[in-house]
């Protein structure tokens, strides 16, 4: 109680640790002695002066110090509860894996979406570990540490040549411990699209290769990509970061209007790209994925900028109306005809693009194209045939002789969509990039058994690199690999 001259009584005048370290009937040394085994690098004397208000530790040490006298405190309390006629599942664990889930999963809920790198960091004390998140960049060249704790984040890891980039490209754990600095590496998913990787700093090398320890690690950091790809579109931060420069109109309107860069179940997994990142016009991708159906769909609007950008949007959206209704190819088509018609006027818009729909017990493959370069049917790593069936106009022209085509797939098979951006690109000498590089580039990649978001990251750098970095058109692809065995 304040005293009435206003001034604080002593008990306010002492601070929170102080008291609760009273309360906790601990000994100084008793008290250094937990916040040790909790990771403390303070001495006895230094934790004796933060105690008495003659010396600030930092805040990371003031949280295992609190942590310590918390846990006495948890110990204390559990001694004295009146006890139930049955047993009584714990409320919320307090230490462990499980510990470690449940902080995240609970503190995530009121945060904001730049908070989560922070409450990962908490989370992993539960499991003794550091980390510290890395997202790739709009390009998919860089790793981009987020702020977290006391960090100002910022530190960019190349994909190509550093042990966090071979982390993200191959999906794998890897371990290091260079400099006695021994860490893990693990990728950070939502599902199987690849948001960037998590550094696990460790307390000993001991522990680089406890197999209980990755599991854990894996659960907890599987956790954290789901809550950024939930939360993520709450706020511009965490995308802000990833951004090297900001984006056009057009670019900003399209790639908000994409699926997730890569997609997977049990028997298909898809992953595409659009380039220029930063100013892309017309072109886009979509795609469905259901436990019978995977329809697929590329477009390319004519024309550049926003006008392009406004004509794809109408397209996709008159694709998704029909598809999410339950109609196939046909009806799918003459919905995007009747989106961009209500919108532009005859004649002047027009989309070029390809519409897929797989039925995976059968393996028939329906498919319609408007326009737009054959999809590219790869079997046992070869490139078969182009699926140059099923062609009419662009969408938004004259639709008179719209037909279906069929294919029959087979697991294993693999699909590649893509707009004229890739095999039109040219390198200074002014020779294009051309289908016959695309298709030595496939079997290339696959015969090195890469998978689809990894073969379309290299083919984004293969074609940029082959136009000197700047691309004068649009370029996207979608791959769709069938994996299930039957």
């Amino acid at each position: 109680m304040a005293r009435p001259d206003g001034a604080p009584s002593g008990e306010q005048e002492r601070s929170p640790l102080r008291i609760a370290v009273e309360h906790a009937d601990l000994t100084l040394e008793q008290l250094w002695m937990r916040y040790f085994a909790l990771g403390g690098d303070a001495d006895l004397m230094d934790v004796d002066a933060h105690l008495e208000g003659l010396l600030l530790l930092p805040t990371v040490q003031q949280d295992m110090l609190a942590h310590a006298v918390n846990e006495r405190l948890d110990e204390l309390i559990s001694r004295r509860r009146v006890p139930y006629s049955r047993p009584v599942r714990q409320t919320r664990p307090t230490s462990g894996p499980l510990a470690a889930l449940v902080s995240l999963l609970v503190d995530a809920r009121p945060a904001p979406p730049e908070r989560l790198p922070s409450l990962a960091a908490a989370a992993g004390r539960f499991l003794g570990v550091d980390l510290r998140v890395y997202l790739i960049d709009q390009e998919q060249r860089r790793l981009i540490r987020m702020p977290g704790g006391n960090s100002p984040g910022g530190t960019r890891l190349n994909v190509e040549g550093t042990l966090a980039g071979r982390a993200f490209r191959t999906v794998q754990i890897l371990s290091s411990d260079k400099g006695h600095l021994p860490r893990l590496w693990v990728p950070l998913l939502d599902g199987s699209d690849r948001l960037g990787v998590v550094e696990v700093g460790l307390s000993s090398s001991a522990e680089l290769h406890d197999p209980a320890l990755r599991e854990q690690c894996r659960w907890l950091i599987s956790l954290l990509g789901h809550l950024i790809a939930s939360k993520q579109p709450y706020g511009d931060d965490l995308e802000r970061c990833r951004l090297s420069r900001p984006r056009s109109p057009s670019a900003e309107l399209l790639w908000q209007q994409l699926p997730p860069l890569t997609a997977a179940t049990d028997t298909f997994m898809l992953a595409g790209m659009l380039e220029p990142s930063y100013d892309v016009g017309g072109d886009a991708f979509d795609y469905s994925l259901s436990e019978r159906t995977v329809s697929v769909a590329i477009f390319d609007a004519v024309g550049h900028g926003l006008q392009a950008g406004l004509m794809t949007a109408a397209a996709l959206a008159g694709y998704r109306s029909a598809r999410r209704d339950g109609r196939g190819v046909y009806d799918q088509a003459r919905s995007i005809d009747d989106a961009l018609a209500t919108g532009f006027p005859a004649g002047d818009a027009f989309v070029t693009g390809v519409l897929g729909e797989l039925d995976i017990v059968s393996g028939r493959l329906r498919y319609i194209n408007a326009g737009h370069p054959p999809p590219l049917l790869l079997r046992e790593g070869r490139v078969v045939r182009g699926l140059s069936r099923g062609r009419r106009l662009p969408f938004g022209l004259d639709t008179e002789g719209l037909t279906v085509a069929e294919e029959i797939l087979q697991p294993g098979d693999w699909l590649a969509l893509y707009t004229d951006g890739i095999t039109e690109a040219r390198n200074a000498d002014g020779e294009w990039f051309g289908e016959a590089r695309l298709v030595e580039f496939l079997t290339r990649e696959i015969a090195a058994g890469q998978p689809p978001p990894e073969t379309v990251r290299r083919l984004d750098r293969t074609v940029l690199e082959h136009q000197g970095g700047l691309l004068q058109d649009d370029a996207s692809i979608l791959l769709a690999s069938w994996t299930w065995d039957r």
